[in-house]
């Protein structure tokens, strides 16, 4: 049953890659996006890498699915007709079937158990007091390369905010929809959104010993703070709160100076002090999870659309 359920989910996950090339219409395309990060998460549920799965559907499926509705609601309705170029299309299949036959036959290859830095990993992760392996490699083995995908992320943000009217970005962005809120909307904003705060903290506290972490708590979040935007129960904040952009820098600034401060506590950039490790993991995932989520609102609210009048 376990293997007709993975093939079934194989042939899935084929169609629906498919679906998003093949569909002509932009809508559609996006949609078929969706529904594959969907599948994709399940996938990775399957290979027991439910935190890859949860950040899969939350930013993979998620929020970049938002943006890419926002995107396409701003395409004119009578898009102009393509350049016709007949050879492109079937080039690039002939391209991603070799490189994916290419990447099967190195997996295939590997030997028998593959190379793995995994024991290493388990043998050093009762010094962080961690009990998830997927947080200890994140946030200590790979420490940099986890502050730079934060600095990436705010810079997304920037390259959003650059597309302003106004040069330094003051105001507020665009309302999500024009008037005010369908009663549906205002009521599952009230109902859902405390339900969805309280498992994004959850995702957060657990992170350290359990599937979660800063990412995917800050990406349920984020949806629970634009469900209550779309509800009309929040206010879209302006761009120009100082609040607001301390928030957005508490992340990455907050682990770039515990960096630093490992020089003194740990003799290394990016140590932690001996003994309290696992308290200061935390206090880093607890400004990255603010930053990730506030980040994440910003970009999917669009650039602001300039200064407000007094």
């Amino acid at each position: 049953m376990s293997l007709l359920f993975d093939a079934v989910l194989c042939l899935l996950l084929l169609a629906g890659a498919l679906g998003v090339v093949a569909t002509g219409a932009a809508r559609a395309a996006v949609i078929a996006f969706i529904g594959y990060g969907l599948l994709l998460g399940l996938a990775w549920v399957r290979l027991a890498a439910v935190d890859v799965a949860l950040t899969e559907i939350a930013i993979g499926s998620g929020i970049s699915g938002v943006v890419l509705l926002r995107c396409v609601r701003t395409l004119p309705a009578t898009p102009k007709a393509p350049v016709q170029k007949p050879l492109l299309r079937p080039l690039a299949a002939v391209v991603s079937i070799v490189i994916a036959a290419a990447l099967g036959a190195a997996v295939f290859a590997l030997p028998e158990p593959a190379p793995s830095r995994a024991a290493d990993v388990a043998a050093a992760l009762p010094a962080t007091d961690l009990g998830n392996p997927v947080t200890g490699v994140l946030l200590v083995f790979r420490a940099l390369d986890t502050l730079l995908e934060k600095v990436v992320l705010l810079l997304s943000l920037v390259g959003v905010w650059a597309l302003s009217r106004d040069p330094a970005c003051r105001g507020r962005p665009d309302p999500l929809s024009l008037g005010p809120a369908p009663a549906p909307s205002a009521f599952l904003a009230r109902v859902l959104a405390p339900i969805g705060v309280l498992v994004g903290l959850y995702l957060l506290w657990a992170g350290a010993d359990h599937p979660g972490g800063a990412f995917q708590s800050g990406a349920v979040l984020a949806a629970m703070g634009l469900l209550l935007v779309i509800g009309d129960q929040i206010r879209i904040p302006a761009t120009q709160s100082r609040g607001l952009r301390l928030m957005l820098l508490a992340g990455p600034f907050g682990f770039l100076a515990v960096g630093f401060a490992g020089w003194a506590t740990a003799g290394v950039f990016l140590g932690y002090p001996p003994g309290a490790e696992k308290a200061v993991i935390i206090a880093v995932e607890v400004a990255i999870t603010l930053s990730i989520a506030v980040t994440l609102g910003l970009i999917v609210l669009g650039p602001p659309a300039g200064e407000e009048s007094s």
